[in-house]
């Protein structure tokens, strides 16, 4: 009879020892998690106790603040972002504002004649900013978590004719025949209308930025892929990197002066990334090439 309640003194006693461990452990835990909600800090949660669980919930909770942490991070970069791009294109804005204001001032003392060719150039430069401030809508827009891409089954040979029909006043006034090569299949992929018509203005106009004299575009499909090769001729091939083309506010020396936001090569691959296709850019002697492909859709439209 003593025998067992020793026993039982020993299984009582064993219980309120862990008991009172547990509740230790459970303590250092919540002074642990308080100190990392108030402060900015890598320390990571760490538990004596391996048993009753606190292992795997101490696993959670790590994993819990790395995620948040990441978040935190990835939410400060997208802010330091949007904070670069405003800055960049406000400084590009003051040009074209600049010389408005002088173009206005010379008017008032200006013929009939000269008043005509100075509005004709401020209405050229009223253009640029409404171009630049809709590439900075499009590119924050792009950069929004939020924001999603509707897509669905496009033809690609017909948005591409499209768009290449509406440079043709623009290539024929600089002298330009375009060599252009298209299939006679019809090519389908799921993607957006409007981001496929906007990633090729966009590499057309780098282009046109870039003091152009010769231009290729060529559509065909390879390995259940459909390609979209664009080649322009660069006056100064030396100031191109190719590397950073894509990084927004890239600028190569000779666009510089140009009414440019530098974010073109950006939305487009922005556009070209959200429609699952890849893109990439080379430099071949004096040609640049930006190469699109995209999978291959079969449609029966």
């Amino acid at each position: 009879m003593k025998f067992w309640i020793g026993i039982l003194i020993f299984i009582l006693l064993l219980q309120t020892y862990f008991l009172v461990k547990m509740q230790r452990q459970i303590g250092d835990i919540c002074r642990q998690l308080a100190f990392l909600m108030k402060h900015d800090s890598n320390m990571m949660i760490t538990a004596n106790m391996k048993t009753g669980g606190f292992e795997k919930l101490v696993s959670l909770l790590n994993e819990l603040f790395q995620m948040r942490r990441k978040e935190q991070r990835e939410f400060k970069e997208k802010e330091q972002m949007i904070a670069d791009t405003y800055t960049n294109l406000s400084h590009d804005i003051r040009t074209p504002l600049t010389s408005l204001n002088g173009y206005f001032q010379l008017m008032e003392s200006a013929s009939a004649e000269e008043q005509k060719h100075y509005m004709k150039v401020i209405q050229e430069r009223i253009e640029s900013l409404k171009e630049m401030l809709e590439e900075l809508f499009m590119f924050t827009k792009l950069k929004n978590d939020s924001f999603v891409l509707e897509l669905k089954t496009c033809c690609i040979n017909r948005i591409l004719k499209n768009t290449i029909f509406s440079y043709y006043d623009d290539w024929s006034g600089r002298g330009i025949l375009p060599e252009i090569s298209l299939p006679e299949k019809q090519l389908y992929m799921e993607g957006n209308e409007a981001g496929l018509k906007r990633v090729l203005q966009n590499i057309i106009k780098n282009g046109m930025d870039h003091g152009q004299e010769k231009i290729k575009v060529q559509l065909f499909e390879k390995e259940e892929k459909i390609c979209l090769w664009i080649c322009n001729e660069v006056t100064n091939p030396e100031e191109i990197d190719v590397s950073k083309v894509f990084q927004r506010f890239y600028k190569a020396d000779g666009a510089r002066s140009k009414n440019s936001s530098g974010l073109g090569l950006s939305i487009a691959q922005e556009f070209v990334l959200r429609m699952k296709g890849e893109i990439h850019a080379e430099l071949s002697g004096n040609e640049f090439w930006v190469k699109v492909s995209f999978p291959q859709k079969n449609s029966n439209l």
